[in-house]
């Protein structure tokens, strides 16, 4: 694929999850599908015709066993942000149809405890996780999603640790 043809495909819709704990830490999943390390906070596509906090919602049971139950929608960001792939990886994800993805991010406060959060899903996503601070999450992220992260954390600060 040529530049150009990726500048000319969508944005793949999707919803993220900035999921903190009582003390203002946010929950980092390390990636499944890679042994290098790739830390990032629960995420993925909406549906269609899905309702984007539902889709958020979703996300969580799908990846880490988290219910609605258990969390505490805070706040939303303004407007949907958006990320680009590196030009290498877009033939490769989403069988190429997507440039990168256009994501609402939603920050939740966890009420469970730990032993709540259970990654032995049937689609497993993660390997492992941990809470971590504004700062660690940055500089854990892959690079090429790290300016959103840096947008997500500034829009959420007022609530992390």
């Amino acid at each position: 694929m040529s530049p150009e043809d990726i500048a000319a495909l969508p944005y793949r819709p999707c919803v993220g999850v900035m999921l903190i704990n009582r003390d203002g830490l946010i929950f980092a999943g390390q990636r499944i599908d890679t042994a290098a390390p790739a830390w990032q906070m629960p995420q993925g596509g909406i549906d269609p015709g899905e309702d984007p906090r539902a889709a958020a919602l979703r996300e969580l049971g799908e990846e880490i066993g988290v219910t609605p139950d258990l969390v505490e929608v805070i706040a939303e960001t303004p407007q949907p942000l958006a990320y680009e792939l590196p030009l290498e990886m877009v033939p490769k994800i989403w069988k190429g149809r997507y440039r990168g993805q256009e994501q609402r991010w939603y920050l939740m406060r966890f009420k469970g405890n730990d032993a709540q959060i259970d990654l032995a899903q049937p689609h497993p996503e993660f390997s492992q996780w941990r809470w971590i601070a504004a700062d660690d999450m940055l500089a854990a992220i892959v690079p090429f999603k790290r300016a959103i992260y840096a947008q997500v954390i500034e829009a959420f600060r007022k609530h992390l640790a």
